[in-house]
Formats: structure tokens, C-alpha cells, sequence
């Protein structure tokens, strides 16, 4: 509940124009993504949780993708963009923010930064409070290890703070301050104004420093400090501070949920900001929450399961390594492993979806089950179907999506295909093996197999013509030993005569050949 002392006109300008440098990327610094949000949407959202009307973001490197990302999060007229064109400083930033905030003729400013995620919404509670209660300039300070690189809180005798020393500006002294400026400042919004205007760029880098108006508000309505952890008001400068900051607001939301969800390892369990999770809900290693995921009472997700804007009803148990994006799981649904529900996706109750079994665009009834190695695209199915091993539901022609329905108490056999469009009926049976391209009537058989073909003593034969001592074939019937070669003689043959007398000698008939008989095939 909001506190007497934050009501009242609010508005919030976030100063995210900066292209950071040192992240060393194509995007913009404020683009880069923590927990899943942009960085820049933790700044806005949280003035907006606090009542922040307008909210206005001062942007300038890849002001077009910054914006759309803001849209996308937040929706439209939800937020004021400003372009800053050239990057003159933090004052140049809110002096071109102011008029927007025209209308607003009394209430508070409060100026935040894109690349601030971790600031917490208790503190800023406490810094409107203050600026509101006592009518003054409010800042937030730290006191961090190191303060090289950051402003330093200058304070009087009475450690009234009377302004803020750039680390480039500061002499020696000064430098040796621990106390540092967080750049988070609140204050009347008349008060902003003409503070702005009458900034000067006489310092170390020429630019406009938000930061003098400190020293104004110490001669005219007075500041007020209020101290916060550093971790939670750092900026994220590069990709190390980055992995830091969200190892911290992983930590947080996993130590708050862990007064009523159980998990197993909170260091490897990655659960977004906007995730829900009701009692009783047991997390493995390795699991990933993303999104606006919403578990039920009672789930068991095992280790390595991601979930992405996916609903999950009580009692419902995900075996490891199943994937859901944009998916419903019914109550005491059994899911996994392996398994993959794509968009679209919607189980009812009791629903089993077995090891690598994929759907798509696909509703599933009370009870029925896919266990095994489907594919399930574009369907509906009743209540209490059995989907075999195998089954693909083959929903794409190459140009269009197809719907495929499968009514109530029907059995698909395993390694059947059902080309869409194409409707199962209630009861009906669709043998294994088989490939379905019209209508089933309910309570029918669909059938289509090639006729199967036995050859008797196949393998014998096979292994008889493949025979060979390295083959291991058995051979049928043993071959006769090979008849040695003929010896050869020492003789030379008698050599050929001439005969002198031509005498011819009778001629004698040939004996008739015998024409071999063919073996039998029987």
C-alpha cells in the first residue's frame, strides 16, 4: 500500500539515451537483456509501480529499437519518449524532458537511469517520501569499496550535504570521500526547471552535470540523503557487470520464493521476474521459468525443463528435459521426458505426453496419451485417445497447414500417418503401419498395409550363394573335394610322320551326343 507521504502528482524521467560503449556490442547498452526484460524496462516499470504519471524516457542511441522495446513491454501511451539527438550531459537530458512534464504545475520529479535494474522499490518509497515530506531535493548515496569513477557526496560541519564533486573535477581531498552520488534524485518539479536552465558546462568534460543542481537546492530548499546497498544502485556498465547483476536478482527472487516452493539447487534455478509459482511446487536443478509462466499447486518440475509463458496446473509433474513455450498443461498431467509443446499447445487434465513427442497448435482431451515418438501438429484430440508410437499427424502440404481431429476414445496404432485434413471418428481403431488419407467413420477399422510375402528357405539360399570362410554362412551341403591336376610327362611326343602311301581309312560314325537334362527346380 502506497504510504501518505508518496501521494500526490508524481512523474519520472528515465535518462537511457547513452549508447554504452564498454558493452561492446552492436546494441544499444539499455537493449540488453536481464532476466529476460531490457534493461531499461526495470526503471520504468518501477516509477510506474510507484504511480509515476507520465513517465518519460529520454532516449538517443537506437532511440527507434529502444522505444519499440518499451512499447512491447509496456503497451502504448504508457510512456513519453524524448530524443536527445547529441548527448550533452545528464542536465542537457532532463532539461529537454521538462517539457514534457508542461502540465504538471506543482508535484514531484523523480529522475532514474536505463541501465539501473536493481534499485529497489523501497527505496525509492522512502526518496519520494522525504522529497515530499519536507518539500526538498532528495538523493540516494552509497558507499562502495571502490568509489573510483563516481561522483562524491560533499557535506558540511553538520553533514548537511551541500553538493556533489565529478571524480575528473575532484581534488586530491575529495577524492579520498567514500560517500558517492547514485544519480537518483527527487524533487519539485518547479524546483527542476530552473535548475536546469541555469546549468553551465564549465568542467572537466564540457558537459551539462545534473549533479550541480545539488549545490543549488543546498543554498535555496534544502536535500536530504537517503543511503542504499551500492549493489542496488550500480549501473551496468559492461557484459561482467551485467552476469553480476542478474546473479543478484536471481538470488533475490529465488530466496522469496523459497518460503513456500522447494528447490533443489536455487543456484542453477533461473525464475524470471514475472513468473508465478503457488505453494508447494518443487523445482530441479537446471530449471528455467521465462516469461509470464504460472505454475499450480503441487507441480513437480524435474531438472533441466524450461518453460516459457506456459501455464501449468496443480499437481501436473514435468519429467527432465521437456520444453513448453506459450503452452497450457492441464491438472495432474504427466509430461516428459524429452518432451517439446510448442505455441499453441493446450493439455487438459490427466493428459500423458511421453518421451520426444512434439505438438504444435494441438488440444488434447481429458486423459489421453501420447507416450512415445509423435509428432502432433495443427490437431484436436478427445478425451481418452491413445496415440501410438510414431503416429505424425502430417499437417503441411508445402503451402498450407491443415487440421487433423481425432474424437473421443479413438486408437491410433503405431507408425500410422494421418495426412490432413482428415477426421478419426469416435471409437475408431487405425492400425499400425497405417497411412490415413480420408475420413475414419466412428467406430471403423482404417487399414492400409502392403501385403506381406513369405519366401520359404530365403535365408538358406542367401547364405549358400554369400558362403565363405569369412562370412560365417552355414552351408547347406558340403562341396566335393577338388580332383588333383593331371600329371604332367618327361617325354617328349613321338614326333609326326609323313605317310607315303595315301591310303584313307574307313570313316566311322559318331557316336549321338546325350543332351544334358536340366536339374529340377522342385
Amino acid at each position: 500500500m502506497t504510504s501518505p507521504e508518496t501521494r500526490g502528482p508524481l512523474a519520472a524521467i528515465v535518462l537511457a539515451a547513452g549508447k554504452g560503449t564498454r558493452m561492446r556490442s552492436a546494441r544499444a547498452k539499455v537493449l540488453h537483456e536481464l532476466l529476460g526484460r531490457p534493461l531499461v524496462c526495470y526503471p520504468v516499470e518501477l516509477a510506474r509501480a510507484l504511480g509515476a504519471d507520465p513517465v518519460v524516457a529520454v532516449l538517443g542511441h537506437q532511440r527507434e529499437a529502444v522505444e519499440a522495446a518499451l512499447l512491447a513491454r509496456l503497451g502504448p501511451d504508457m510512456i513519453t519518449v524524448v530524443e536527445q539527438t547529441e548527448q550533452r550531459g545528464t542536465g542537457h537530458a532532463v532539461r529537454l524532458a521538462m517539457p514534457a512534464l508542461a502540465r504538471m504545475e506543482d508535484g514531484l520529479v523523480l529522475v532514474l537511469y536505463g541501465d539501473v535494474p536493481l534499485l529497489r522499490r523501497e527505496t525509492l518509497e522512502e526518496l519520494v517520501g522525504t522529497a515530499r515530506r519536507y518539500g526538498c531535493l532528495a538523493l540516494v548515496t552509497a558507499t562502495p569499496q571502490d568509489a573510483t569513477g563516481y561522483g562524491r557526496i560533499l557535506r558540511d560541519e553538520r553533514s548537511h550535504v551541500i553538493g556533489v564533486v565529478e571524480q575528473k573535477d575532484a581534488s586530491p581531498e575529495e577524492r579520498a570521500i567514500t560517500e558517492i552520488n547514485a544519480g537518483i534524485y527527487c524533487g519539485p518539479a518547479d524546483f527542476f526547471r530552473e535548475a536546469v536552465l541555469g546549468l553551465g558546462t564549465g568542467n572537466a568534460q564540457g558537459e551539462y552535470y545534473l549533479t550541480d543542481v545539488v549545490a543549488r537546492a543546498a543554498r535555496s530548499i534544502g536535500v536530504s540523503a537517503i543511503e542504499a546497498p551500492f549493489n542496488d544502485v550500480s549501473g551496468i556498465n559492461d557484459r561482467q557487470q551485467l552476469a553480476e547483476a542478474e546473479a543478484t536478482l536471481r538470488g533475490r527472487i529465488n530466496r522469496t520464493l523459497m518460503a513456500h516452493v522447494t528447490f533443489r539447487d536455487p543456484a542453477s534455478t533461473v525464475v524470471e521476474p514475472d513468473v508465478q509459482i503457488d505453494v508447494d511446487a518443487e523445482l530441479g536443478r537446471n530449471v528455467a521459468l521465462r516469461g509470464r509462466t504460472r505454475i499450480g499447486h503441487g507441480v513437480r518440475i524435474d531438472d533441466g525443463c524450461i518453460l516459457t509463458d506456459t501455464e501449468v496446473g496443480a499437481g501436473a509433474h514435468l519429467k527432465p528435459y521437456s520444453i513448453a513455450s506459450q503452452a497450457v498443461i492441464g491438472p495432474g498431467a504427466i509430461i516428459g521426458p524429452f518432451a517439446h509443446m510448442r505455441p499453441g499447445t493446450q493439455l487438459g487434465p490427466d493428459v500423458h505426453l511421453g518421451n520426444f513427442v512434439e505438438t504444435k497448435k494441438t488440444v488434447i482431451g481429458r486423459g489421453s496419451k501420447a507416450n512415445h515418438l509423435s509428432y502432433l501438429g495443427d490437431t484436436t484430440i478427445g478425451e481418452k485417445v491413445n496415440i501410438g508410437a510414431g503416429t505424425i499427424t502430417c499437417n503441411y502440404d508445402g503451402y498450407k497447414k491443415f487440421q487433423t481431429v481425432i474424437e473421443d476414445g479413438a486408437f491410433i496404432g503405431s507408425d500410422s500417418q494421418l495426412v490432413a485434413p482428415v477426421r478419426i471418428g469416435k471409437r475408431a481403431v487405425v492400425g499400425a503401419g497405417t497411412t490415413v488419407t480420408r475420413d475414419v467413420a466412428a467406430g471403423a477399422l482404417a487399414l492400409s498395409r502392403v501385403p506381406q510375402v513369405e519366401r520359404p528357405g530365403y535365408s538358406d539360399k542367401v547364405a549358400e550363394r554369400y558362403a565363405g570362410p569369412s562370412n560365417g554362412a552355414r552351408k547347406v551341403a558340403a562341396a566335393a573335394p577338388p580332383l588333383p591336376p593331371p600329371a604332367r610327362s618327361s617325354k617328349r611326343p613321338p614326333a609326326k610322320t609323313k605317310a607315303v602311301g595315301k591310303t584313307k581309312a574307313p570313316k566311322t560314325k559318331a557316336a549321338p551326343k546325350t543332351k544334358a537334362r536340366k536339374p529340377s527346380r522342385k
